[in-house]
């Protein structure tokens, strides 16, 4: 709950949104953050969207003081509303667009692979960027190659800039069209940390491709499974009832 409400803080203070699809994502990021993702290991954001909910796991993780997270979206920042280039460790990859994460999670894996490093991909997607082609060429590559050491997360709620996916271009289920890969599916709540934990932990001979059923907004009744959430901003009386909401949790 301290990072949720910290991330709540952190949007609200800089009257941005995309609150919405950052916490649908939030629980995911902090497990593999604070439980899996070593040194070695490379973590993709392809959601871009969710960079708030990234800083907040590196806020928490005490990569980021209270300090930067203030300047979140700021004129000169380098906590910018996507994920930046070559501006905090650990970040490797700027990720605005959609649908480029996976095509350079699976280059990074490949590139492991010929370094002879033991370390793993841990890379994040939205249902949404399934809808991109360049993401079923990345799943092509990563398939035919079969790359044990990638692990893509879905962060399936449902919801995308303009509806609901099953509305805006259906592929329902996502999963049907998945399991036609040579990869390892697993669907799991995305708000149970020990499944998230179990699903990781799960090693295999191919990519692993895990379904995380969230919702977006997570955690705040207002916000839950509403699409005007990816965009809208925190008023002042949203912010105070969001805080309280968190704070009987």
């Amino acid at each position: 709950m301290q990072a949720r409400r910290r991330l709540l803080k952190m949007h609200f203070e800089s009257g941005v949104g995309h609150i919405g699809g950052n916490l649908s994502s939030l629980d995911a990021i902090m497990v593999l953050l604070h439980e899996f993702v070593m040194e070695k290991d490379t973590f993709v954001l392809s959601k871009g969207h969710s960079a708030g909910a990234l800083y907040t796991t590196l806020w928490s993780l005490g990569r980021l003081s209270d300090a930067d997270l203030r300047t979140f979206h700021k004129d000169g920042t380098v906590l910018s509303g996507h994920t930046p280039v070559a501006a905090l460790p650990g970040v490797p990859f700027a990720t605005g667009s959609l649908g480029h994460g996976l095509s350079l999670a699976a280059g990074t894996a490949l590139g492991f692979r010929f370094k002879q490093s033991s370390g793993t991909v841990f890379c994040l997607t939205s249902d949404g960027e399934w809808q991109e082609g360049s993401t079923w060429e990345a799943m092509i590559f990563a398939s035919h190659h079969r790359l044990s050491n990638l692990k893509v997360f879905i962060d399936h709620n449902e919801l995308q800039g303009f509806g609901k996916t099953a509305t805006v271009a259906s592929m329902s289920p996502l999963w049907d069209k998945i399991k036609g890969f040579n990869a390892h599916l697993q669907i799991v709540d995305g708000h149970n940390l020990d499944d998230i934990r179990r699903a990781t932990n799960v090693e295999t001979d191919s990519v692993s491709i895990i379904v995380l059923k969230t919702r977006k907004g997570h955690g705040i009744s207002f916000m839950e499974d509403r699409m005007e959430w990816h965009y809208l901003p925190l008023s002042k009386q949203q912010y105070d009832e969001a805080s309280a909401q968190l704070s009987i949790r």
